[in-house]
């Protein structure tokens, strides 16, 4: 059975800074101004220390930003170099994931539960387990609250043979695969959604999820790609049998990892193939059902932006509990051109 999800919290994506308009050089006859603290009584004219302190740091960073030159714009190249390398190499990431959910629909929702079930394993007292891979081995992805996920794990390792086939810089990692396959799926549904609610019309539906849903607000989940693969299964009892849980039992797992129950309901259709009959054992909890409500209402419009944006920050959260990202993972040493052989 497909999954029928078809949100406004402030999102969590911050605002890139806006790139300054003066020319590099200018950096030496720029001004620092440090800003007054209003306080009350005798404090009123007086800085704070670590006002000060931030106008010196501010000071002494500007000054070695102009004298160094050269080197601050060979660096500078390099990360724009690595940037577009990872973006290149993200965007065919999803291409070849959209196509193989293109292919394979049904093994939607259990893409998105052997995501949970990945990142689920997080433990905050010892920080280990979360979104490493681990479900991957063996004697993990054999445990009972993984029982079926082992046709989309496989569908995973294909993709992976064909995504590490064009890789410049390294094959992928599979905590990284299992991220970015339940984002693909997310987004998959999301635009079916739009399809169906054109008529069936792919275009038209296309055309509509572009001008009204949210994918723009994938951008800091797209940032959080270099997750390093566990090397070992991850502790056994950290997940739940979402099947056979209770709804208490999911809000207290939910509860170990830094969610509440606004996170629990968002995340309903992770839960289980059937996410009619999740949510409706989730609004049998008064914590839970008012969320469970808004998410349904928000559903049936046309831009399900109350449910997509809410599903997108958990999501984004979730994917990335514990982990270090490696922000230079699957750059490669760009081959340099020697002109002094070129014949003009």
């Amino acid at each position: 059975m497909g999954v029928s999800f078809l949100s406004t919290t402030p999102s969590l994506i911050p605002t890139a800074p806006q790139p300054s308009s003066n020319p590099r050089h200018s950096l030496h006859a720029g001004t620092i101004r440090c800003n007054r603290i209003e306080c009350d009584g005798a404090d009123e004219d007086r800085f704070r220390r670590r006002d000060v302190l931030k106008c010196v740091g501010a000071t002494l960073s500007m000054e070695l930003l102009a004298s160094s030159g050269p080197s601050v714009e060979m660096a500078a190249a390099a990360d724009l170099i690595q940037r577009r390398q990872r973006s290149e190499f993200l965007s065919d990431i999803k291409g070849t994931l959209f196509k193989a959910i293109k292919g394979k629909p049904d093994i939607i929702p259990s893409l998105l539960t052997l995501a949970l079930n990945d990142a689920m394993t997080y433990d905050k007292a010892t920080k280990s387990g979360g979104p490493n891979g681990s479900i991957r081995f063996s004697s993990e992805i054999s445990r009972p609250e993984n029982k079926g996920l082992s046709a989309a794990l496989n569908s995973l390792e294909e993709s992976k043979k064909e995504i590490d086939s064009y890789s410049k810089g390294g094959p992928i990692s599979f905590s990284d695969l299992i991220q970015y396959a339940a984002q693909t799926a997310v987004k998959s549904t999301f635009i079916a959604s739009a399809i169906r609610k054109c008529g069936g019309n792919e275009e038209k539906g296309n055309l509509l999820y572009a001008a009204y849903g949210s994918n723009g607000q994938w951008g800091l989940f797209d940032k959080q790609f270099g997750r390093a693969d566990s090397q070992e299964p991850d502790p056994e009892g950290r997940v739940p049998q979402w099947d056979k849980a209770s709804v208490q039992e999911m809000k207290d797992k939910f509860k170990a990892v830094g969610f509440g129950p606004r996170q629990l309901a968002v995340m309903s259709a992770f839960l289980g193939p059937d996410q009619m009959a999740t949510e409706a054992l989730l609004a049998m909890d008064s914590e839970v059902t008012p969320w469970v409500q808004k998410y349904q209402r928000s559903r049936e419009t046309v831009s399900q932006t109350d449910y997509e944006v809410d599903l997108i920050t958990t999501l984004t959260k979730l994917s990335c509990l514990g982990q270090q990202i490696n922000y230079e993972a699957y750059t490669y040493p760009v081959r340099k051109v020697d002109f002094s052989k070129l014949k003009l």
